[in-house]
């Protein structure tokens, strides 16, 4: 379900579950983590996180999350895992996100160093009409909008379109249609394996030091995201989302 592929200098790890709209699981993780560990030991430049098909992602696997209790608790860890993973990553993190980035899809974009999206993609958090929240994002997604764009795509379930996403800076490009997003990314994604790579690593650690939310906030709002888990409210309105 992911796929390491190499374009020259960038290693791209593809989200291969079309069918699913690349959701989430348990494995997936696993896998990324374990892709990652790769390419930050091997020769590559830069990475590259794309998604087969349709979308990019459309968020966690929420019907295995409803057959499976504690799969909702292991995506969460799992996710600010990977979210601070990628933010510490040392070389150039691109993420091609084109037709959608839906709950923890959208969390992976404030992550990266740069993001390509498509003007109509649909982009945001809408969980909490489920009984889920998204407060696990919080942390990066303040760094890359600021407290006030933050705060509102949190809390608003409301999907924003790619120009949206330019606009409050949780995108830096926007290209006209989702065929086009990829080649962009490798394209920037290129122009960043160009750079010394001692250089970019001492920048992003520099980055990292200045700007990281400190730990223990980055650890409260991933509790505050389990502290609701597996609630009966959380699970009949799962239940009501593939029941009818």
């Amino acid at each position: 379900m992911i796929r390491l592929s190499r374009d020259g200098p960038v290693a791209i790890l593809t989200l291969d579950r079309p069918d699913k709209r690349n959701a989430l699981t348990p494995e997936m993780f696993s896998a990324l983590h374990s892709h990652l560990d790769e390419v930050l030991w091997g020769d590559d430049r830069a990475l590259l996180l794309t998604g087969n098909g349709p979308v990019f992602c459309g968020g966690f696997d929420l019907k295995l999350c409803l057959d499976k209790p504690g799969t909702l608790e292991t995506l969460l860890r799992e996710l600010a895992a990977l979210c601070s993973a990628l933010r510490a990553f040392p070389k150039p993190v691109v993420i091609a996100a084109h037709g959608a980035a839906i709950a923890g899809g959208c969390a992976l974009l404030a992550a990266a160093d740069l993001v390509v999206t498509d003007a109509n993609a649909r982009i945001g958090y809408p969980v909490t009409p489920l009984g889920i929240s998204p407060a696990v994002s919080a942390a990066s997604l303040r760094l890359a909008v600021g407290d006030g764009p933050c705060r509102e795509r949190l809390l608003d379930a409301m999907l924003i379109g790619g120009t949206e996403a330019l606009r409050i800076g949780l995108a830096q490009e926007v290209v006209p249609t989702p065929d086009q997003v990829r080649p962009r990314a490798i394209e920037l994604a290129r122009t960043l394996a160009a750079k010394p790579p001692d250089a970019f690593r001492a920048t992003k650690e520099w980055l990292c030091e200045i700007t990281d939310t400190p730990a223990d906030a980055a650890d409260r709002a991933l509790s505050t995201s389990l502290s609701i888990v597996e609630q009966p409210e959380q699970r009949q309105r799962l239940t009501r989302l593939f029941v009818r």
